[in-house]
């Protein structure tokens, strides 16, 4: 199986290395990553400038993939259309510094990396890792994520579908178990820091630790808070059927 890895977390982002590791026991890996952070960007890509390229060697000195100085859906645009000479077989994005469940698929670089894979009619995949201590266990984190994927694989789901996995903190205790879960979609409860800077300008700092006021019992987050592998299949076609059936048969005026 031959697998594009990419993240949002950079290139040398120890997740990422952990994740290699891991899913070069069920296949080739190719990374395409950024060459810097690019977390929370969502799906934007570069269009002003350059993207630059570098071969990127692993601490075996082994050819492991490219460096781009862009953003992650640049990256899987260019492994798939001009640097890895074969079509994958899977997409995969991470493994994320910080879980991406909820409304926080819509921000996440790492989410929109594997869209974009799905856009291109790979299987793609996005893991990441919840966040609760500075220290991270990645490669045991790794090592659930790439027993997810090959379940995932073995299915052998239809070309283009989209998963996004959650991996729970490891600091709670043991992994109870995969639970496959709805995204939740009620917004967080966010908070600004309010500052002044010397010369007397207003600016502000984004809080971290956002809160899911409307957890929902059935979601992901709520599964991942207690323990739980979260798997939701998405989809990125955002039109609202229902309402177009209905808008339809409006009577429409110019």
């Amino acid at each position: 199986m031959r697998i594009l890895l990419t993240n949002d977390d950079g290139v040398y982002a120890p997740g990422l290395r952990a994740l290699r590791t891991e899913l070069k026991k069920l296949g080739s890996v190719t990374v395409v990553a950024p060459a810097t952070e690019q977390s929370a960007v969502g799906h934007s890509i570069t269009l002003l400038t350059p993207l630059l390229v570098q071969e990127v060697s692993d601490e075996q000195g082994e050819m492991m993939g490219w460096a781009v100085e862009g953003r992650p859906a640049d990256c899987v645009k260019l492994g798939l259309l001009e640097l890895l000479p074969e079509p994958p077989d899977l997409v995969v994005s991470g493994l994320n510094a910080g879980s991406n469940a909820g409304i926080n698929v819509l921000y996440s670089g790492t989410v929109a990396a594997a869209i974009e894979g799905a856009f291109f009619q790979c299987t793609s995949i996005a893991v990441s890792l919840e966040y609760t201590k500075p220290k991270l266990d990645f490669p045991r984190a790794a090592e659930l994520a790439r027993r997810v994927i090959e379940q995932i694989v073995a299915r052998r789901p239809p070309a283009g579908t989209l998963f996004n996995v959650n991996i729970p903190s490891l600091d709670k205790g043991p992994v109870k178990g995969i639970r496959v879960t709805p995204q939740n979609v009620a917004p967080y409860r966010e908070k600004f820091d309010r500052r002044v800077d010397p010369r007397g300008r207003v600016y502000f700092w984004t809080t971290p630790g956002l809160i899911c006021p409307d957890p929902h019992p059935d979601s992901d987050v709520t599964a991942l808070d207690e323990g739980y592998v979260t798997v939701t299949p998405l989809q990125f076609n955002l039109t609202y059927r229902p309402l177009l059936e209905e808008m339809v048969s409006w009577p429409w005026r110019l």
